[in-house]
């Protein structure tokens, strides 16, 4: 059997170069981080601008440092992938070097830019603008704008570029419907997986409907003291994007329904994958810091919970992955 490249890719156009709306996004991608990036470092720096006195950001200051530097480079790769998406070099980068980086940003910008403006929205019609307004000191309001503000603006610029780029690179391999993919592109191993992880994702899912509906099973003390519009929202977002994750890539590897079309469905299957298994992973990171008071100490449930969602989203992009690299092969 001859070994195939992850979607692999014709060789690039000596000379290409982007045009003015491309450099245009590019621009307005590098600027959406550039906020993010400042108040980091500044916070790294040992300032404390943004953050009202008593915060509990304050309470660990070693650790914010630690994280607030993870989060510059993260957002530094937002950048690196915003001049790869424009280059000529950036055709010959090879393909998981891409995809991977680019799923995870899809995963953890999704969420912020459908929650924000859901919850501010919220906020407008119900005339309650201080509904989310945490019991203990956080951050003063207008870091959260600013931030999930360029988050907004960094996923729409560098999600329009990906899609431009996907387009030009690897469109052949989600050309059609779903009834006219061979069978061989989801063989048994793919399918089992996949079933695998709409098992595991039963828990997630079970718990936020839970939670949704009102129970507070499983919730620390905080978090219940805490329950608002916001936290409804969230949790109603979280749901959605686990049943997506799972259903479109269940519609991908089933080949069904015949008539969808696959760069529809791979779209939804690759966001809600994303969605599921990065914010699953972040915050069960996120569970592993230490808390000594017991109001605010996560529960077994919840533990459970975010490990589910990124075990579901990760075995979800591998199916992903087998699909397009034997679409690759087929093509």
């Amino acid at each position: 059997m001859t070994k195939t490249a992850l979607l692999p890719s014709p060789a690039p156009r000596a000379g290409n170069r982007p045009g003015p709306a491309r450099r245009a996004l590019r621009l307005l991608a590098i600027l959406a981080c550039l906020p993010y990036i400042s108040l980091k470092i500044a916070w790294v720096a040992g300032s404390e601008i943004g953050i009202p006195a008593g915060s509990v950001l304050l309470e660990h200051r070693q650790m914010l440092a630690v994280a607030n530097s993870v989060s510059v480079l993260a957002d530094v790769l937002v950048i690196v992938l915003a001049l790869l998406l424009t280059q000529p070099w950036g055709q010959r980068v090879p393909a998981w070097l891409l995809a991977l980086p680019m799923w995870a940003a899809t995963g953890l910008l999704a969420p912020i830019m459908t929650g924000y403006p859901t919850q501010l929205a919220v906020a407008v019609l119900t005339g309650d603008e201080q509904a989310a307004a945490p019991a203990e000191p956080f951050l003063h309001s207008w870091v959260f704008a600013v931030v999930y503000g360029g988050f907004i603006l960094q996923g729409l610029s560098l999600g329009t570029l990906f899609v431009l780029y996907a387009h030009e690179r690897w469109s052949h391999l989600w050309s059609g419907r779903l009834g006219e993919l061979p069978a061989r592109v989801s063989g048994p191993g793919v399918r089992t997986a996949a079933l695998a992880a709409a098992v595991v994702a039963l828990l997630p899912l079970t718990t936020h409907l839970m939670w949704l509906s009102g129970s507070t099973e499983g919730l620390s003390l905080q978090q219940i003291a805490e329950r608002d519009a916001d936290f409804t929202v969230l949790e109603f977002q979280r749901s959605v994007f686990v049943v997506a994750a799972v259903a479109f890539t269940l519609f991908l590897v089933l080949r069904r329904p015949a008539l969808l079309k696959v760069r529809t469905v791979l779209a939804l299957a690759w966001t809600g994958s994303g969605a599921v298994g990065c914010w699953g992973a972040y915050m069960s990171l996120v569970a592993l810091m230490p808390e000594t008071d017991p109001a605010k100490q996560l529960t077994a449930l919840t533990q459970l919970t975010y490990a589910g969602e990124m075990i579901t989203g990760f075995l979800l992009a591998a199916c992903l992955a087998a699909v397009l690299r034997r679409r690759s092969a087929e093509a």
